[in-house]
């Protein structure tokens, strides 16, 4: 077997994927994540986030809540699980509309960028199957197949996303100091890897007892910002 297909215990590509998993985790990458803020416009708006001592903190709660649930999606879908139940899964635990229509939103980029960029029949399977979209951690998990990496990777890519967007947004909408939400991110770093492990082990569950196994972390505050955001007429981010 090529070793960038092999999976070790912990869910790694292996280290001939390593390049891959920069690729997904890149802002650059074509999967639409920069045109949104995961809810840092609206907290922004709200006086919540003013400063990186605010950042942080709204970063580590939505780590620990839409981080983990989106992670554990992740990590299940390379590890095998039925996409469509996990697309199911993932619909239970998006209880806004406009966070269910922004996160198929994205996992429609992000199957797009991922077929040219990987094509897998899994790929097309899962687009034919959800024209609409799939959730975007269950397309993100799918695309970590397809280009070697395993559940870890899967999980460490969705865990990083959850706090390096907002993190950019508010550079942008704040004026912050790069360095220093650069240093905000990488205190955060322990973290995003103890949240992946844990997506992990539940991926496993998951394998075991089915979907309804994942976490479910809820963030109340993310759904109400997310409705709100969508009604605003001007804005600099989509969501």
């Amino acid at each position: 077997m090529h070793p960038s297909t092999t999976r070790s215990g912990n869910g790694d590509g292996g280290p001939a994927a390593r390049t891959a998993l920069l690729l997904l985790a890149d802002g650059r990458f074509p999967a639409g994540g920069h045109a949104h803020s995961g809810g840092a416009e609206a907290a922004v708006h709200a006086g919540r986030i003013h400063d990186t001592a605010t950042l942080e903190a709204f970063l580590t709660g939505r780590l620990h809540t839409a981080g983990l649930t989106a992670a554990a999606l992740a990590a299940a879908a390379a590890d095998g699980l039925d996409p469509l139940e996990l697309d199911a899964a993932a619909d239970a635990r998006t209880p806004s509309p406009a966070q269910r229509s922004t996160s198929r939103r994205l996992g429609r980029q992000l199957l797009r960028a991922a077929r040219t960029a990987w094509p897998a029949p899994a790929l097309d399977d899962l687009a034919a199957a959800l024209p609409g979209g799939p959730h975007q951690p269950v397309a993100l998990g799918l695309t970590a197949t397809a280009a070697g990496l395993g559940p870890g990777d899967a999980a460490a890519a969705a865990a990083y996303e959850s706090v390096n967007g907002p993190a950019t947004a508010c550079v942008r909408l704040l004026g912050l100091d790069p360095y220093a939400v650069a240093a905000v991110l990488a205190r955060l770093a322990p973290a995003a890897d103890r949240i992946a492990a844990d997506a992990v082990e539940a991926a496993g569950d998951a394998r075991a007892l089915g979907p309804e196994a994942l976490p479910a972390a809820s963030a109340p505050l993310l759904d109400h910002y997310a409705e709100q955001h969508a009604s605003w007429k001007v804005r600099l981010f989509a969501s």
